[in-house]
């Protein structure tokens, strides 16, 4: 093997094709300027069906990217995963189904259901709760509650009354007198609940006194709770809404108690982790809990599968076999990954086909950069630095084949809908690149620089009204694939995503790759 290869993923860094809020190209980027003018370079899919989701109204999402970037090959992914099993009727012979509904309907308990409330079909859709709460009640359960988180990220960043108004309305339908649902709790997906890799268990915290126990401000609806919000924090955007409870008469109406069941909705699996070990661990030490009510609890999906969290789930993930990282393994390639804790899950669990073991101890190494806990818009250059210097580090190691990182500056500060922060933060990543190029250079490896999807290059967009607006989700934009190599590499006409990656890389390796991949793109 001639050659060893850098690939360096830009998060969140995409191709603008309205040009509203385009921090890409508004940023001061020399490095990629050039290399977009100067390298051979294409320009991938990396949402809808090309990520395994249900359609090309649906974004991409750096689970899904990492994905596909790892396994040469597109797999049913999340919302596509539940639309077909809800479809079919699977989800409710499943054994979690059978587990939830058998607890509440033997002991008259209630049914909790807890999840992103938006269609934004990258955590969550509602129509998948909408759709378990006709089967609940269905199948004899009485009383539901429903715990709210609200989006404002994968869809317009103040749309939440138009979530509740619909899942009010879907309740209204469905309560008579042998059934009764409502929404119990809430809060934004910023502030409770919601955290990832374990970057501020407070916010977990503060999501199980709000749900669990019912602890928090307590409104007559939740309607009323977001208006409140709102009115007291002017521009404060649906994620980042306090948490609120829903009481009458001064007692919440939807504590989750013991003998009680509970479903997590969500199917994306790094902001699931958290509050799913809250309930399922019996052994905690991240919080105090307090006392833990004695529930029946699922998950969408299982969240991860090497930990089994959770026990129960209701739709088996896609099975990824034949990634890149098994196929370096087995011709004895040694392999580096390196992220901040942001992105970290997402060049190792998600690469790896949503496994969090290695496939060899000896020939993978993992590292993660512990990120700041500030909102990124304050420090938007992030740890791009640091991650630049542990890459350089590991070229000039001369120990590894492979080597990938990920830049998350883009898509973490893309999302808090500051446009001169993501500049800043697209800016960032430039110099890490110019950085990172120098050294592969001395020390001889081909570079791809790649992105997962787009959200920087959209931050603004036109409502219904015709006026602009921030955006925070990601957008449907195709993201840039370039070649810096000391070989003449010839891109082949054709329309590429994500999941050609993976194979281009074997190419360049001069190694078969797997009959399932799709094909390289040189």
């Amino acid at each position: 093997m001639a050659e060893k290869v850098l690939l360096i993923v830009m998060d969140g860094v995409g191709f603008s094709k309205t040009g509203l809020g385009d921090a890409v190209t508004l940023a001061n980027t020399p490095t990629l300027n050039r290399l977009l003018k100067e390298c051979p370079n294409t320009r991938l899919k990396a949402h809808g069906d090309a990520v395994g989701l249900p359609s090309d109204d649906d974004m991409g999402n750096s689970e899904v990217g990492h994905n596909a970037l790892g396994c040469g090959q597109i797999y049913s992914q999340g919302a596509k995963l539940v639309n077909e099993s809800i479809a079919s009727g699977k989800i409710y012979t499943s054994d979690a189904w059978k587990d939830i509904t058998g607890n509440c309907v033997s002991k008259g308990s209630a049914l909790h259901f807890l999840g992103l409330l938006s269609d934004g079909n990258v955590h969550s859709n509602i129509s998948h709760l909408i759709a378990m709460l006709g089967k609940a009640k269905e199948d004899g359960i009485k009383k539901v509650h429903v715990h709210i988180l609200l989006d404002g990220r994968d869809v317009p960043a103040t749309s939440a009354l138009t979530y509740v108004d619909a899942l009010e309305a879907e309740i209204a339908k469905l309560n008579d007198g042998s059934f009764c649902a409502d929404i119990a709790s809430g809060g934004g997906r910023m502030k409770i609940t919601m955290d990832r890799y374990q970057a501020d268990w407070n916010m977990v915290k503060l999501g199980w006194d709000t749900h669990v126990k019912g602890i928090g401000r307590q409104f007559e609806s939740a309607k009323t709770a977001i208006e409140t919000y709102r009115e007291e924090n002017p521009g404060v955007i649906d994620q980042d809404l306090p948490p609120f409870v829903i009481a009458a008469g001064g007692e919440p109406v939807g504590r989750i108690e013991d003998g009680d069941s509970v479903i997590l909705f969500n199917f994306r699996g790094d902001r699931a982790l958290e509050i799913s070990m809250a309930f399922d661990y019996d052994e905690f030490t991240y919080f105090d809990r307090g006392k833990k009510p004695d529930v029946v609890y699922a998950g969408m999906l299982q969240y991860d599968g090497d930990l089994k969290i959770p026990e129960r789930f209701l739709v088996a993930p896609p099975e990824i076999r034949e990634t890149l990282s098994e196929l370096l393994v087995s011709h004895g390639m040694t392999q580096f990954a390196v992220s901040e804790t942001q992105k970290y899950g997402h060049v190792t669990y998600f690469w790896n086909g949503n496994r969090t073991e290695k496939f060899s101890e000896e020939l993978e190494t993992f590292m993660e950069i512990p990120s700041d806990k500030v909102s990124f818009d304050e420090r938007p250059w992030m740890k791009s630095a640091e991650v630049t210097d542990a890459i350089i580090e590991a070229m000039k190691s001369g120990k590894y084949d492979f080597i990938r990182c990920n830049y998350p500056n883009g898509d973490m500060v893309g999302h808090t809908g500051s446009l001169d922060a993501t500049i800043t933060a697209v800016e960032s990543v430039d110099l890490g690149i110019a950085r990172a190029l120098k050294a592969a250079e001395e020390t001889g490896y081909t570079v791809l620089v790649t992105a997962d999807h787009g959200n920087a290059d959209e931050m603004l967009e036109k409502n219904k009204k015709g006026e602009l607006q921030v955006r925070t989700a990601h957008s449907l934009n195709p993201v840039p694939f370039i070649i810096v190599s000391k070989n003449e590499y010839k891109i082949k006409d054709g329309n590429y995503g994500l999941a050609n990656v993976a194979p281009t890389v074997a190419k360049i390796f001069g190694i078969e790759p797997y009959a399932s991949w799709t094909p390289s793109m040189i």
